[in-house]
This record gives C-alpha cells, structure tokens and sequence, in this order.
C-alpha cells in the first residue's frame, strides 16, 4: 500500500494560506459562515445583522443553497468548512413546517460537532433602532439569564454556542473605553430572548463613570426546536490543550473560585514552652503590684 504525500504549494500565496490553516498551540480567532437556504426576507435580515455583530471574523454566502437541510446532510456543511476555513455556522431556512427557521452550529475538525436549531417569532432589526452603533470587530459583554441555561442540556449546549460564536481574543485587561456593548440572552418559558443594547458612559460624582444602556439591535424572540448535541467523549476531546499551554502547577499554591492566590507554607513541630515572646512593662508593674499586696512567701516549718 502506498501513501500519496501531501501536494505542496507552488507559489508564495499558497504557502502562506496552508500556515494560516495549520494547527497552531494559539488557534486563530473563529470564523462563522453565513448560509442561505430557502429563506424568507425576515431571515435574510436577521442573518444580515448578525453578520454585522461577527465582522470581521465572518463570511456570507450569498447565493442559496435551497437543497442544503444539516440535519439530514451535513456533507455540504463540512465542505463549505474546509472551503472558508470556518468552524462556526449559521444557517437561514423557511418553509410551512418550520418558519422563519435559524440554525446555530460549530465544527471541529471540519466536521460538525453540534447544531441548535430556532426559530424567529419577533425581530427588530438595526436599523430600527437610532443612535450609535458598536465598533467593527469590538468585544461584547455576553450576559445570560435564566435557569434554563444550567439546567437544560439544549439551552446549555446554545449558552456554550454563543460564548463561542462571539469570543474573539483572550485579554489579560480590559479598556472600559473599548467595552462599547452588551449582548444579553434570557431564557423564560421555552423561549430565549436576545437583545443587544450599547454602552454609553456618563459622567458620575465618583472616579467610576455612571453606566447607561441604550438598546442597539438587533432584536430576537428565539424558539427552540431540534438540537444536535455532541457526546460527552467527543466534546472532551475538543477541549484537550496542548502541552505548551497548559499552566505551570505551582508547588503548595492554589486558587479560590475568587482568583485569590492561596500558599501552603510547611514548619517543623514547635514547642510554645520555649518560645521568646517580647516582654511587657504593663505585665511586670503587674505582677510587682500582686507581690506586694500578698507580702513575702510563708517558709514551711518542718515538723
């Protein structure tokens, strides 16, 4: 049995895509590709402004795919993958049995790890709100309300989605001036509801500015409806880190769920008998005051 070798690329342009595709101990920020299928206008705007929230980090695809259904093939979903070198989906469809229909996904590998899939009862678009809009490629603030999103795997599985659908770069700090808006997911009653406001800083008595949220759009009352969950084996194995960026284990130092480093310092047995404490003058005026009152000590008289 012979192996072909892998085809090496012939020109400068080519070289450099292959590294940029290569696996790396840092991955790149994730892409997300925007897919129509038979959609309706009100899906096609939807997608629109998400694809406004993802920029940079973001490919639409503009022509329809009416024959494209992930659930049933995903065989389309994994070429177009490699293709865009995204692992991030969303995927607009409408027909009578499910209307208006959005499909959140992610891929590992190129090769689709889980789908959620929605539906868009209510939408407000950007445009119908007036005001400032977020920065290109700024970072939001994700807020997630409801117990749903602990105690539901499919609502946990979408938690899990959109973290990973707008995470960007990891930061060691964070400018107040650049966190310009809030993206807020609630989940009440079967339905998640999705609303983005902007951030305006104000000015306040104290060195902390005064903060006010103004909605930004887009507005989305999402449904549930099918999901597509990886298993609990698969999904471990996504999170494996290579071995350069796993953190250096500190001997006898620990951290709380508060971030507070904890030290654990060993020392032999000591006996408190001998130990040397700094003497007080308050206790020996103290003790001289007792001699006095009692007098000198009584000699035994041997019998």
């Amino acid at each position: 049995m012979c192996f072909s070798s892998p085809r090496k690329p012939k020109t400068p342009k080519a070289r450099r895509l292959l590294e940029r595709r290569a696996p790396k101990d840092v991955e790149n920020t994730k892409s997300a590709m925007f897919i129509h299928g038979k959609t309706s206008d009100q899906v096609a705007k939807v997608m629109k402004d998400l694809y406004s929230l993802k920029k940079p980090h973001a490919v639409m695809f503009h022509k329809k795919n009416a024959e494209l259904r992930p659930f049933e093939d995903s065989a389309s979903i994994e070429f177009f993958s490699k293709k865009s070198d995204c692992s991030l989906l969303v995927f607009g469809s409408h027909n009578k049995k499910r209307p208006h229909n959005l499909v959140f996904g992610r891929l590992y590998d190129h090769q689709v790890l889980d789908m959620i899939e929605t539906g868009v009862e209510t939408f407000r678009p950007l445009s119908f709100f007036k005001g400032l809009k977020c920065a290109v490629g700024s970072k939001p603030c994700l807020i997630f309300s409801g117990d749903l999103f602990e105690t539901d795997a499919n609502y946990s599985c979408l938690k899990n989605l959109l973290i990973d659908f707008f995470h960007q770069t990891n930061l060691s700090k964070i400018s107040l001036a650049s966190l310009d808006h809030v993206i807020c997911a609630t989940a009440i009653e079967g339905k998640v509801y999705f609303r983005t406001y902007m951030v305006k800083l104000k000015k306040s008595s104290v060195r902390t500015p005064r903060v006010e949220l103004e909605e930004m759009g887009p507005s989305l009352d999402l449904v549930m409806r099918r999901s597509r969950i990886a298993s609990a084996e698969l999904f471990k194995e996504t999170r494996k880190q290579p071995k350069t960026q796993k953190p250096f284990k500190v001997k006898n130092v620990s951290v709380d769920p508060f971030g507070t480093r904890l030290g654990r310092v060993h020392m032999k047995k000591q006996d408190l008998g001998k130990l040397q404490v700094k003497k007080s003058k308050a206790l020996k005026r103290a003790h001289s005051a007792t001699k006095r009152r009692l007098g000198p000590p009584k000699k035994k008289v041997k019998s």
